[in-house]
């Protein structure tokens, strides 16, 4: 059973002043809070155990609004990630919630127009592994960019390259063995002092145990004022 994982601990700096006094994961798009459109996301791809990773300041923000989750049809679990320490540090926090299964991270800000019901079947086939969503976009230098054999496999993904060799940028959804847990404890921070999913997804590109997903419709994280406008206008253009 796959279990899901929202990582929502991030202090928002980006969207201050606003997220001194509440959570951008709960900030409004559409007509429902940003985090809802991930935690949904799991549960249309079949996910309903589900941990929330939250920061300390917003963690009873979360419970009010989630609950246990059965209004949702899902179950939810709770803890913290006291100080930020990167998306695989986050993520290490839920091996215990995982008890020995697969996982799913979704990053509580993202936001996707594809279901990615397809990228959960591709996993499932074996569990295991990993698979990572992929979006195509116009500035590649923003993001984690893959590269690609000629086999159409993925060759490496470099964090934010000043020379992109491709446009495909890693999403933040992935799916992972339970052998991530393993993996996060051989990490060490990066220079700006996180521990880096990017890393995590090269160790299973070296193993040959990465798969990828192509998604096909839009995709936001609505972590600044700008993408949190573009994922409303989005939002509000496909709901309609």
């Amino acid at each position: 059973m796959i279990k899901g994982v929202i990582l929502a601990g991030g202090r928002g700096t980006r969207l201050w002043p606003i997220t001194k006094v509440v959570s951008k994961h709960l900030l409004p798009v559409g007509n429902q809070p940003v985090i809802y459109y991930p935690a949904m996301m799991l549960k249309n791809a079949g996910i309903r155990d589900i941990l929330v990773v939250c920061g300390s300041e917003h963690t009873q923000q979360y419970m009010e609004v989630f609950g246990s989750g059965k209004e949702f049809g899902v179950h939810f679990s709770y803890t913290i990630q006291r100080e930020p320490g990167g998306i695989a540090q986050g993520l290490g926090l839920a091996k215990s919630f995982a008890d020995g299964n697969p996982v799913a991270l979704i990053l509580g800000d993202n936001i996707f127009g594809d279901d990615l019901l397809g990228a959960v079947k591709k996993f499932s086939k074996t569990e295991k592994g990993s698979v990572v969503a992929l979006k195509e976009v116009p500035d590649p230098k923003r993001f984690g960019v893959a590269s690609f054999n000629k086999d159409g496999t993925i060759k490496n993904i470099i964090e934010k390259p000043k020379k992109p060799d491709t446009n495909w940028a890693v999403t933040g959804f992935y799916l992972y063995d339970n052998r991530v847990f393993d993996v996060i404890k051989t990490l060490k921070p990066s220079a700006r002092g996180e521990y880096e999913i990017t890393d995590v997804n090269n160790f299973y590109i070296k193993e040959g145990a990465m798969e990828h997903f192509k998604t096909k419709k839009y995709w936001v994280d609505a972590g600044t004022f700008d993408s949190l406008h573009l994922a409303n206008l989005l939002v509000r253009k496909n709901n309609k």
